[in-house]
């Protein structure tokens, strides 16, 4: 993918000819779309020139992707490279990859791990570049649960493979004990987190746990829900599946995070709690590639391989008893960051959703989950102009594949990249 322009056309003008996507995941038009101040004002067949406009005929125009799930101050997953990375070129990668994931069309993410309030608020000022962020600062877990790392030659504790290195003001990521529970949980609330993470199983990326292994009791993730909701915010959780996702949805979890063995009595009761699936369907295909090929240490290639038989299965049942799904990438890699849409085309895949339906859940329902659908996720007039133009027909999925397809990236009306002349 080429580096993104830098293009400020400003926040008002008209984009001309465009095939819009519409509520039900079609394209319509050809239409006009008029922005002012970077929200959409006005629709229309034909709308008289403003003084900026863009010629989008030929191409398709939806709104940004919003990745539910990713972590973007991530770029590496082994521990060495972490090790010997000060804390000041992580942060400034961290700014890199929210610069790689906006030019690829991803313009609200909400971030499972890493990122805290001074990259959140140096985004919104526009010190760097990047798609609007909920942060959740750190992952919580349990001692010796999945994100727990353990050094145990010189007995040293740290986040799994040092993931999530200490440095003044962030919070603790382990906890112990549902009074521990509550005072972490306020620590991250104090910290600006917007969300609360959990892991209630163990991952493919940790030692010592299986992915089945629940962890937390169901006091400890009770209490984080009913902590978090005082002050407004939910808590969404790492669970491959049995006890750990059991636990979670009957304590009110927003979002279920994998879910990779959910079962068809797990997706009727969070149906009924309301309690929606972030798949993550690239980074498990992701890690499966890693572990045939030999890049993952034997105990993580072993657990990584028992996810392909199933892989997609969960969204498959998910959908069958009505469980909403929102697109979230795990993107947690420099390989990652900046290939988000791809999950568009994974979902169809190996989630047997639709273009259509594929296409809503990585705009509109990911503005649900994260509470922003009064303003994001559709092109319709009221609505913040954050917009991506593409010069390949989505109704293949497979274009998603390709970061080419992505044309032009608009944040609140701002032109990011652009292959596409303005006149």
């Amino acid at each position: 993918m080429p580096e993104a322009d830098a293009i400020d056309i400003g926040t008002s003008f008209t984009l001309r000819g465009a095939a819009v996507l519409d509520e039900a995941g079609g394209f319509s038009g050809p239409q006009d779309v008029g922005v002012e101040n970077g929200v959409i004002t006005a629709m229309a067949p034909s709308l008289p020139r403003s003084a900026a406009s863009m010629d989008a005929r030929g191409q398709w125009l939806m709104p940004g992707v919003i990745d539910c799930h990713s972590h973007l101050a991530l770029t590496a997953l082994a521990s060495r490279p972490q090790l010997t990375t000060p804390i000041t070129r992580w942060a400034i990668e961290a700014a890199r990859n929210a610069s790689v994931t906006l030019a690829a069309g991803v313009t609200f993410v909400r971030d499972a791990g890493g990122l805290d309030a001074g990259v959140r608020s140096s985004i919104d000022d526009g010190l760097v570049q990047g798609p609007t962020v909920q942060i959740s600062i750190v992952p919580l877990t349990q001692t010796g649960g999945h994100v727990d790392g353990w050094f145990s030659g010189p007995g040293l504790e740290s986040s799994v493979a040092n993931l999530f290195p200490d440095y003044p003001g962030r919070p603790p990521f382990r906890v112990d004990g549902v009074d521990a529970m509550c005072a972490t949980v306020r620590q991250l609330l104090r910290a600006g987190a917007d969300w609360i993470k959990l892991c209630t199983t163990g991952g493919v990326l940790s030692e010592g746990d299986a992915l089945l292994d629940p962890e937390f009791s169901p006091e400890e993730i009770q209490m984080a829900v009913t902590e978090a909701a005082r002050r407004r915010k939910s808590v969404f959780t790492h669970a491959y599946g049995g006890p750990g996702i059991d636990n979670a949805v009957r304590a009110g979890v927003r979002s279920i995070e994998h879910g990779t063995f959910l079962t068809e009595t797990q997706a009727a009761a969070m149906a009924k709690t309301g309690c929606w699936l972030v798949p993550t369907l690239s980074v498990l295909d992701e890690v499966i590639g890693m572990a045939k090929h030999g890049k993952l240490p034997p105990e993580m290639g072993s657990k990584a391989l028992q996810l392909e038989a199933t892989l997609g299965e969960a969204v498959r049942i998910a959908r069958a008893h009505g469980v909403r799904v929102a697109l979230g990438t795990d993107a947690n890699s420099t390989a990652m960051h900046g290939r988000n849409l791809r999950e568009i085309e994974l979902l169809c895949r190996y989630g047997g959703m639709s273009v259509e339906e594929a296409l809503l859940t990585a705009t509109l329902r990911g503005a649900e989950l994260c509470g922003v659908a009064a303003t994001r996720g559709r092109i319709a007039p009221g609505y913040i102009f954050d917009a991506i133009l593409l010069g390949a027909d989505p109704s293949d999925p497979t274009v998603f594949a390709d970061p080419f397809t992505v044309r032009q990236v608009f944040k609140a009306g701002v032109a990011v990249r652009r292959d596409t002349a303005l006149n």
